[in-house]
């Protein structure tokens, strides 16, 4: 194990079964090119390693104005994410790549976001950041997830109905709290593909 193999070089995902102890889905992560990531959920030694992922997080990679620009802009706002919401970074060794959350965890419908560094994007790593949301929101109860996303952005559109995410309600570009027009898609916590999301081992697809 190194610092940039957070998984045992022996850890075999195909043979693996989980035990009772597992969290809701196997922080273990083999990515789309093979590199192997840690899923789990921040805690106090992981604040600045996620901080500085979105200092260098490319302003084009925003959505609805998120994450937001400026050191101390970030800072606020994750602290807010951190207090609020239920958040998972991917890394490896210190380097985190990605961040997902939802907030707020005790809201019944709770919203997610996530974001991955443009560097390590087309990777499968939001997409197992989004599972672990899903099955750690499913375990606490919670009723469903909900998200917002542009139209534009058809290859988050594509991830999140492949979750079992729906759309379900147009948000108009008039409206003087949003920027753009958009869109509510939602997944119900009863869904089948819910419980596929809790099963191990974890491997990119």
């Amino acid at each position: 194990m190194s610092a940039d193999t957070p998984t045992c070089e022996a850890w075999a995902p195909d043979e693996c079964e989980g035990t009772p102890h597992c969290p809701p889905r196997c922080p273990r992560f083999v990515d789309k090119i093979g590199d192997t990531w840690t899923i789990e959920p921040v805690g106090t030694s992981g604040r600045d390693a996620l901080s500085a992922m979105y200092r260098d997080f490319d302003p084009g990679e925003r959505a609805q104005g998120l994450p937001p620009i400026g050191e101390e802009r970030i800072d606020s706002w994750l602290d807010g994410l951190l207090v609020d919401g239920c958040n998972f970074v991917a890394r490896a060794g210190e380097r985190v790549v990605g961040h997902a959350a939802y907030v707020a965890s005790a809201d019944a419908e709770p919203e997610l976001a996530v974001f991955v560094h443009q560097d390590y994007q087309g990777r499968g790593i939001g997409t197992e950041l989004c599972r672990h949301l899903i099955a750690t929101a499913a375990a606490a109860d919670r009723d469903a997830l909900v998200l917002e996303v542009e139209p534009a952005n058809r290859q988050a559109i594509a991830v999140y109905e492949k979750l079992g995410f729906e759309r379900v309600e147009e948000r108009s570009a008039d409206d003087p709290l949003r920027r753009s027009l958009s869109f509510e898609m939602r997944l119900p916590l009863w869904d089948s593909r819910v419980t596929d999301t809790q099963n191990p081992p974890i491997v990119g697809d």
